[in-house]
């Protein structure tokens, strides 16, 4: 059986800082808190030999995945694929969420994070993403042995990925919290989450 973890980047900003909707045309760095985060994940993941790793073109993303990566010797290169990127926010891109919700109102936003639904304008292909997040599972489930990979990558992105699992814990929330992860089950032929939304 192999095994697909899936974290989220850190924060990217700190308290007290005006927060907005970042996506893939905002490419902040990780904050303190979000560097902390980062080390976090490292400490968790020490003890996992990981035969591959991938993650966005996003310095937030890199950061977050260099510090996993950095606490083992024997870890593999980082794979950057630009499939992995955060969604394109359009008019709502690096604007404050009272501002988004005025402009789209809450029924928009709870639509997408319970279904995966873009909003208006948003610059988002689900079925593109739903896609990549397929390939990538099959070619997991062709590892041999006990093979652990690791995709760092943003919420926009990573929310698609239960759609295409086989099986999922009851009631998942598809939000995944900054400097979260998830253990998602490959072998051939079926694939299962495991674990979603976890910090260490």
């Amino acid at each position: 059986m192999a095994r697909l973890f899936v974290a989220r980047h850190g924060n990217t900003f700190d308290p007290g800082d005006v927060v907005t909707r970042v996506g893939g045309r905002t490419d902040l760095p990780l904050s303190s808190s979000g560097r902390a985060q980062a080390s976090a994940l490292a400490a968790h993941f020490a003890n996992t030999p990981f035969v591959a790793a991938l993650a966005s073109p996003l310095e937030r993303t890199r950061a977050t995945a260099r510090a996993i990566l950095g606490a083992r010797t024997d870890a593999p290169a980082l794979l950057i694929r630009s499939y992995l990127r955060e969604i394109d926010y359009g008019p709502d891109e690096n604007q404050p969420e009272e501002a988004v919700i005025a402009r789209l109102g809450a029924a928009e936003l709870e639509a997408w994070d319970t279904d995966g639904k873009p909003p208006p304008d948003w610059i988002v292909e689900p079925a593109a993403i739903r896609a990549g997040w397929a390939a990538l599972l099959t070619d997991i489930a062709a590892l041999p042995g006990e093979a652990s990979v690791l995709v760092v990558t943003s919420n926009g992105t990573a929310r698609f990925l239960p759609d295409v699992v086989d099986a999922a814990p009851p009631g998942l929330d598809r939000k995944l919290k900054t400097g979260a992860w998830g253990e998602i089950a490959v072998t051939p032929g079926r694939s299962e989450i495991l674990v979603w939304n976890k910090r260490p």
